[in-house]
C-alpha cells in the first residue's frame, strides 16, 4: 500500500483516478509515459499497454486516455512540490529523482545560453521510471568476482549487456553485496560515482537503493571527475561506476587502477568482442586488466546472465 501511494501522489488528480480503477500490482508496474496529446502508456510486467478513462489495459490506442497539457503541468507541481525552481539543476540534466527512488524523465522545450543548456520550458513529455530493488540477483556472479587468492580483494569487473537487460540493477546489487560482507569475507570500502542517479537513486541527497553500509556515493558527478575525487576524499577499496564509454571515463578508470583500487562497472555490449571493436575499450582490453566479463542477455526474462569469462575468454560458470 506505501508504494502505491508513493507512486500516484506523483500525477494529477485525473490520472490518480485512472490508475486506481486500473487496480494494478505496483510492484509490477514499470514505466508510465505521458506525453500531451497521445495516449497514457504503461510498461507493466514486461509489456506495454495503453489505459482508458476506466482503468481498463488496452493493446490499442484508439481508445486510450489522452493527455492535456494541464495534466503535465499538475503532475510536475505534484513531482516538484510546488517548487519547479528547486530543480533547475536536475532539469538541466533532463530528469528528476523523487523519494522512493522513482526517476521522472522530462522533455520539452530547451533554452541555451553560451552553448550550455540553462533550463527547459514548455515541459509536455514525462517518463516516470519506478524503482525496483532486486536483493539477492547478484548471488550468482558474487563468487566469480572475489580473487580466491587474496582474500580481501575483488578481480577487476565488467557487466556487458545491450540496452534495457539489467546491467544497473545486478551492478547495484553487487556493490550492496560487496559492501555488506559476509560471514566468510570481510565488507569492502565501496566507492560509487552515480552520474545519472540510477545506482543509489538519490532523494535529497540520500540513497534511496541499499547500497550496503561501507558505501559512500557521488550523485549526478561525472564518472571521469568522481572516481579520482572518490580516491582522494574516501579511500575506497572498491569503485563502481555505471556505463562507461568515453575516453575520460577509460583514462580515470586506468588511474584509479593504478592508484590501487578494484573497479567494477557496466558497459553496452552483446559480448567481449564487441567492447574489442571499439576504440575508447579496446587498449584497456588488450592489457587484460579486467579479470571478469559477465555478459546479460535478454531471452528468458531480464537480468539472464549468458556467461561469465575471464580475461583469456574462458567461461567459468
Amino acid at each position: 500500500m506505501e508504494r502505491k501511494e508513493e507512486i500516484l501522489r506523483l500525477f494529477s488528480i485525473k490520472i490518480r483516478t485512472i490508475l486506481k480503477e486500473a487496480k494494478l500490482d505496483y510492484e509490477k508496474l514499470q514505466e508510465i509515459r505521458l506525453r500531451v496529446g497521445k495516449p497514457l502508456l504503461l510498461l507493466y510486467q514486461n509489456r506495454e499497454y495503453f489505459i482508458n478513462e476506466k482503468g481498463q489495459l488496452l493493446n490499442d490506442g484508439e481508445e486510450a486516455y489522452c493527455m492535456t497539457q494541464n495534466e503535465i503541468r499538475e503532475t510536475m507541481e505534484y513531482i516538484s512540490n510546488y517548487s519547479l525552481y528547486a530543480f533547475e539543476e536536475e532539469l538541466r540534466q533532463g530528469f528528476i529523482t523523487v523519494k522512493g527512488g522513482h526517476r521522472v524523465g522530462i522533455a520539452g522545450r530547451i533554452i541555451l545560453e553560451d552553448e550550455k543548456i540553462k533550463a527547459m520550458k514548455y515541459i509536455s513529455f514525462l517518463n516516470i521510471r519506478f524503482a525496483h530493488e532486486k536483493k539477492g540477483c547478484a548471488d550468482m556472479v558474487i563468487p566469480y568476482i572475489w580473487n580466491m587468492e587474496k582474500e580481501h580483494e575483488i578481480y577487476h569487473t565488467l557487466f556487458i549487456s545491450p540496452p534495457g537487460c539489467g546491467k544497473t540493477t545486478l551492478l547495484r546489487d553487487t556493490i550492496r553485496q560487496l559492501s555488506n560482507g559476509t560471514r566468510k569475507r570481510k565488507g569492502l570500502k565501496v566507492g560509487v560515482v552515480d552520474e545519472r542517479s540510477e545506482l543509489g537513486a538519490c532523494y535529497m541527497g540520500i540513497p534511496q537503493n541499499d547500497l550496503g553500509i561501507r558505501t559512500d556515493l557521488l550523485d549526478c558527478c561525472p564518472k571521469a571527475k568522481g572516481m579520482m575525487m572518490l580516491i582522494r576524499s574516501m579511500s575506497p577499496e572498491v569503485i563502481a561506476v555505471d556505463e562507461i564509454g568515453s575516453k575520460e571515463d577509460v583514462k580515470a578508470l586506468e588511474q584509479a587502477m593504478y592508484c590501487g583500487c578494484k573497479l567494477i562497472g557496466t558497459v553496452h555490449g552483446s559480448s567481449v568482442r564487441d567492447l574489442e571493436e571499439k576504440p575508447v575499450l579496446k587498449e584497456l582490453l588488450k592489457k587484460r586488466i579486467f579479470k571478469r566479463f559477465i555478459i546479460l542477455e535478454k531471452k528468458e526474462q531480464v537480468g539472464t546472465i549468458q556467461g561469465i569469462y575471464n580475461e583469456k575468454g574462458v567461461r567459468l560458470n
